[in-house]
């Protein structure tokens, strides 16, 4: 299904885009002209071209952009792909987060390798459509038959040429102890160290370009035990990676762990050692005025999913004061369970919505929204080669035409991406590689994929 491949020898000016935006808000990226384009060596971007200017670098090939946005690849900082098997169950709709989770806890506990490899596919490529280049995944569902999961995982994105950071999840606290899930998808402490350790070792690439990063993920803290907390953390600081959970989702979290643990999530993230610029939070809504000075003052990423706390009714993530206090946001789409979705350009329009009832228009704007989903979402990974157009930067870039009925009769093409409803890239490069050169065509070629995998789904309820 990927589409052929320029020489990496050879250099390809996109020339005169529709509009374009950089990644960043603010610093040289931000002020960088590139209305006449970009120019790619290889898998990296080599030349920004002002408007009316030629490239300075002779050039191989062209593409005329002049009907399309360009962006750089979106980067997805938290999701479930396995999710995608169990999208609007009617017994789990019209619930809250606890409720949520036990309803589906027990049909998550039948998964398969085979529901492992064709989620994983179905969501990368739903993701890819949408316009991301990088995605990354918190899986934490491990029963007796998925004990290689994460190695799945990787074996696809690897396949499909996708930039990924796959997290190894856990949980170690069942129904039993006192937590959430059943036993049935639980694993001791050992298991999950042991196997944490063997995947960094495999997998994890931490140099500029890299393709696969790997990071430690406990799911949450109704979910774990303390030393597990804590001995992930001692870890991934061994190891030289990065942390991951939920955190602050709801009030039931936060009353859950006064009770349990007799703290507030945030004291106990501290007391197992984890707050630092090294860990990034999923959600991040409830916080109070300290916390998030304490967040930010550690520069804690926080995984911003607008659209699941909607559907969930989690709450609204304080995301301007997290960011003016020190913590990187990013945007996610969080599980297709609780989205129902994982188009990563349409996150962006809900964010926007979403945030708006908090803050002014005039605060939440679409390069607002832009920048998390780019540069900020890189940062938020604990990465500076993706997430900008800029020379020395990885040649990640979506390129979407404005050709739906829904943007005749827009004025900006830039603010008509997000306000109109993007829903589709138009192509897809990752590493200077056109992973999608016609959606259309690409959409056609799932299907067989799409029949699979719902048959799979249809299967895994019942």
């Amino acid at each position: 299904m990927l589409a052929n491949n320029p020489s990496a020898s050879k250099t390809l000016w996109i020339k005169n885009p529709l509009a374009v935006f950089s990644g960043a808000l603010n610093g040289p990226n931000a002020e960088r002209d590139l209305a006449g384009g970009i120019v790619i060596l290889g898998s990296q971007i080599i030349e920004c071209v002002a408007a009316g200017k030629q490239p300075t670098v002779t050039v191989d090939q062209q593409l005329d952009a002049s009907d399309m946005v360009l962006l750089p690849g979106l980067i997805n900082t938290h999701h479930h792909f396995y999710q995608t098997l169990t999208r609007c169950l009617p017994a789990a709709i019209n619930q809250p987060l606890f409720p949520w989770l036990k309803t589906l806890y027990p049909i998550w506990s039948g998964l398969t390798p085979k529901h492992i490899e064709l989620a994983t596919e179905i969501a990368c490529w739903e993701l890819m459509l949408s316009g991301a280049t990088t995605v990354a995944d918190h899986h934490y569902v491990f029963n007796h038959a998925l004990s290689e999961a994460i190695d799945i995982q990787a074996e696809v994105v690897g396949r499909l040429g996708v930039r990924a950071t796959l997290t190894r999840g856990s949980m170690s606290l069942s129904q039993k102890d006192g937590g959430l899930p059943p036993d049935s998808v639980v694993q001791t402490e050992q298991q999950i160290l042991d196997d944490s350790l063997r995947l960094i070792k495999r997998y994890h690439d931490a140099s500029n370009g890299s393709m696969l990063n790997l990071a430690l993920a406990p799911c949450s803290p109704f979910s774990v035990t303390e030393a597990l907390m804590c001995e992930t953390a001692r870890l991934a600081k061994q190891q030289g990676v990065r942390l991951h959970t939920h955190l602050g989702e709801t009030i039931d979290e936060n009353d859950f762990c006064v009770e349990k643990l007799g703290m507030r999530p945030v004291d106990y993230l501290e007391h197992c050692g984890w707050m630092g610029p090294q860990t990034w939070l999923a959600h991040g809504i409830h916080f109070d005025e300290r916390e998030i000075q304490r967040l930010g003052a550690a520069q804690v990423g926080i995984a911003h999913c607008a659209t699941s706390n909607m559907v969930l009714a989690s709450g609204i993530c304080p995301t301007l004061e997290l960011e003016a206090a020190g913590c990187k946001v990013g945007l996610a789409v969080d599980g297709s369970a609780s989205n129902d979705s994982s188009n990563m350009i349409q996150e962006l329009r809900h964010s926007l919505m979403q945030q708006r009832l908090r803050y002014r228009a005039d605060q939440i704007t679409h390069h607002q929204v832009l920048n998390w989903a780019t540069q900020g979402s890189a940062a938020v990974l604990g990465r500076d080669d993706i997430g900008v157009l800029a020379p020395g930067k990885q040649a990640d870039i979506g390129l979407y035409k404005l050709d739906g009925l829904n943007f005749s009769g827009a004025h900006d093409p830039l603010a008509a991406l997000i306000l109109c409803g993007a829903s589709q890239v138009s192509k897809l490069m990752v590493a200077g590689k056109w992973l999608i050169e016609d959606a259309e065509a690409t959409r056609e070629q799932l299907n067989q994929l799409k029949a699979q995998h719902h048959q799979l789904a249809i299967q895994l309820v019942g």
